[in-house]
């Protein structure tokens, strides 16, 4: 998969022009949106970023959560069964399967924005919302750095931290991604490093804390990479760890399970200020549709992957970060 040709040239414009950006990219390398930080502003499309950000300050005591209404079992069942058999066949070695579930709140996607603790948040009024943990690229001091997410568990089970390391499940969904990734690393830059490998962070919410596993991977990229920016995106997109592997069978899978397009759900978002680009892959997401909020969550499935747990684990991703 690759983006479009549009995205490539808009975005080596944008490098040159020395003007901080903001962009923005949907789940298949598509429908490619530039702007600068003063200009999202003034379109009320918000960001924050480790801190950079160019939304007003504002009051967030907010204290709520959210009410689910989750995909049906009926319906998540038949889109597994479906992936297991493809899987069974070889077609696939790994599928992210996501559904979208019903929230209901007394915030707005704005309330939302500015309550969730995150290190990626990206507003786009009255269309969607993401507190993002996991980064897709970042690039400073011309060495490009991915850290790929994969493997889940709720932090209050007895063990939590063990159950998450030694499950055999995990361990295969993760070294899947971090091999794809590594793969797709080699094809834009040099010295390709594993730095960290499946290390645990505590994500927060009202409802409960989880434990995510991601690891660091590192490479080092040409002097001139701005010249070539929108190669990079070329050849890593869409993310390995919100698709699967091998990509280009796999995403013809995602196709065909899920019941809508992700659109902007699971592409991804990043800012650029002449010194570093960073970049989030756009999960934990909640879209307006119809005056109904919808929450977009899933997880990986391979030929370990059980159906019960598995729809657990798209519940469990749906909350809040420390609302």
């Amino acid at each position: 998969m690759s983006v479009s040709t549009n995205f490539n040239s808009q975005f080596s414009e944008w490098i040159s022009s020395g003007v901080p950006f903001i962009f923005l990219l949907d789940f298949m390398g598509g429908s490619p949106q530039f702007y600068s930080f003063e200009e999202a502003a003034s379109k009320e499309i918000y960001f924050n970023v480790k801190g950079l950000t160019n939304a007003p300050k504002r009051d967030t005591k907010l204290h709520s959560s959210l009410k689910v209404t989750p995909v049906s079992e009926k319906t998540y069942a038949s889109a597994f069964d479906y992936v297991k058999h493809h899987i069974g066949k070889g077609d696939s070695f790994l599928l992210n399967l996501t559904f979208k579930s019903q929230v209901e709140t007394e915030h707005s996607l704005l309330d939302l924005f500015y309550a969730a603790e995150a290190p990626y948040k990206f507003y786009k009024k009255n269309d969607f919302v993401v507190f993002s943990p996991e980064c897709f690229i970042k690039i400073e001091n011309n060495n490009i750095y991915s850290f790929p997410m994969k493997g889940t568990i709720d932090a209050t089970l007895p063990n939590a931290k063990r159950l998450l390391t030694e499950n055999l499940k995990e361990q295969y969904e993760h070294n899947t991604i971090v091999d794809l990734i590594r793969n797709d690393l080699s094809k834009v830059a040099k010295e390709v490093h594993l730095k960290r490998y499946r290390y645990l962070e505590k994500i927060k919410s009202t409802t409960h804390d989880l434990y995510q596993s991601s690891s660091e991977i590192s490479a080092k990229l040409p002097n001139n990479w701005t010249q070539n920016a929108g190669d990079i995106f070329q050849n890593l997109l869409p993310a390995g760890s919100i698709s699967g592997a091998p990509k280009d069978k796999t995403l013809e899978l995602i196709q065909q399970a899920e019941s809508d397009p992700r659109e902007y759900y699971t592409g991804i978002f990043g800012v650029y200020d002449n010194k570093r680009l960073e970049s989030a892959v756009n999960i934990r997401y909640i879209e307006k549709r119809n005056g109904k909020f919808w929450f977009r969550s899933g997880g990986g499935i391979t030929h370990l992957s059980e159906q019960k747990e598995e729809y657990q684990e798209l519940i469990n991703k749906i909350y809040v970060p420390s609302l």
